[in-house]
């Protein structure tokens, strides 16, 4: 039994997998499923869920609004409330080909896919940047096909077999970690396999930044005094029960307060002025200036965002005419804001801090670097300098 045990132990990753959900294991050639995307975002679909309703401030102005003189005050009182920056990644491999039988004894093969996640937070202290919290996961995704009971509790066990591996133990005290696979739907439609994988690992890593966010909040740390920096959109969808109790939904709400996420990348055609798509406008925003706020809602949730645009650098100067913009939303949470936007003042001010951040510059390390605030980009590298090459990481499967 011992020496079973041993053996069980010295097998690669995708043969334990192969063993205990029924598979047949074809060593398939591993590779990358990232790639490197424009900063512009053309094609990304659009989720149609939220729509504009109106402007999303208590004094929206007439048109594009300057922040400098306001930027150039709060530099000189050295003020400054952005406090935590949080930045999610992950890196996805397709690792394995794997072949389950289905009905009629006919063999079908799935794609294994398995990312690495890392989620962190830096906090700015004493105008220095410190990490303040990291997370660091494995996430497989596989079929659904691959549970042979098709009961509860399967995979929860499987990761405790995973974590147990020797192919695992040579990371283990970096902080690297199996949680529990995550399968994907095989129903056929127009969506590959690998996407589907993809897709869930990501829903984990936004998992994980949601945690990472509630825990601040439970310590007391953030507050008016103290926001945290979102990198990226604030793609948080609201959970059935967060739909279905008020307490929770009121609690998921809360936990936004002191929130805003910034994005680098995003969608020219779903920019919108008075309603309309307007990709013009914001790709003509001047220097230091600022967008109206806008309102976006949903008859589906009970959840309302606001939405605008910042230019940190001169287009000029860029690329192109969206370089050196980013898009800036909030979760409205407390009833005022839900009826009449975000006061004006808060949205002057979190911005001009924002435009007081995006110095020094990245140039020469990131095709991103007009789009970059610095604590944002220290803190993507904190994140990144913890995974593992990927080398390594296929060494695993």
């Amino acid at each position: 039994m011992i020496v079973a045990e041993s053996v069980n132990k010295r097998k690669k990753i995708t043969q334990i997998l192969a063993e205990e959900t029924g598979g047949k294991s074809y060593k398939a050639h591993k590779y990358s499923l990232d790639s490197e995307r424009s900063s512009l975002e053309y094609s990304e679909s659009e989720d149609h869920t939220f729509s504009w309703k109106k402007y999303g401030e208590t004094e929206p102005p007439a048109n594009y609004k300057s922040l400098k003189t306001l930027a150039q005050f709060l530099a000189e009182r050295d003020e400054q409330v952005l406090t935590y920056f949080l930045d999610g990644s992950r890196h996805v491999y397709k690792v394995d080909d794997m072949a389950y039988t289905q009905s009629g004894n006919r063999s079908v093969i799935y794609p294994t896919i398995a990312g690495q996640v890392g989620v962190g937070i830096c906090k700015r202290e004493n105008k220095m940047m410190i990490p303040e919290a990291l997370v660091r996961e494995i996430v497989l995704s596989v079929p659904s096909i691959a549970d042979p009971s098709g009961k509860g509790g399967f995979f929860e066990a499987l990761s405790v077999k995973l974590n147990e591996s020797n192919e695992l133990a040579r990371i283990k005290q970096c902080g690297w970690r199996f949680v529990t696979p995550i399968p994907y739907e095989i129903k056929y439609d127009e969506r590959k396999f690998e996407d589907r994988g993809t897709a869930r690992i990501q829903d984990a890593m936004i998992e994980r930044e949601k945690e990472m966010v509630k825990k601040l909040v439970r310590e007391g740390k953030l507050n008016q005094d103290n926001y945290l920096v979102k990198d990226g959109s604030l793609e948080y969808r609201l959970t059935k029960t967060d739909k279905d109790d008020d307490k929770s939904f009121q609690t998921f709400r809360q936990n936004y307060n002191w929130v805003i996420g910034l994005s680098k990348s995003f969608n020219p055609e779903a920019c919108f002025d008075k309603g309309k798509a307007n990709p013009g406008f914001i790709a003509d925003l001047p220097l230091y200036h600022r967008t109206p706020v806008a309102y976006f809602g949903s008859e589906k949730e009970p959840l309302a965002f606001a939405v605008w645009y910042v230019r940190l650098r001169d287009k000029s100067k860029t690329r192109t005419p969206f370089d050196g913009i980013l898009k800036v939303e909030k979760i409205l949470v407390r009833e005022n804001e839900v009826k009449n936007g975000m006061e004006t003042e808060t949205v002057d001010r979190l911005s001009a801090l924002i435009i007081n951040e995006r110095n020094p510059t990245c140039y020469g390390t990131d095709t991103r670097w007009a789009n970059h605030i610095y604590p944002i980009y220290l803190t993507e590298r904190f994140v990144k300098s913890q995974y593992l090459s990927a080398e390594s990481f296929l060494h695993l499967f």
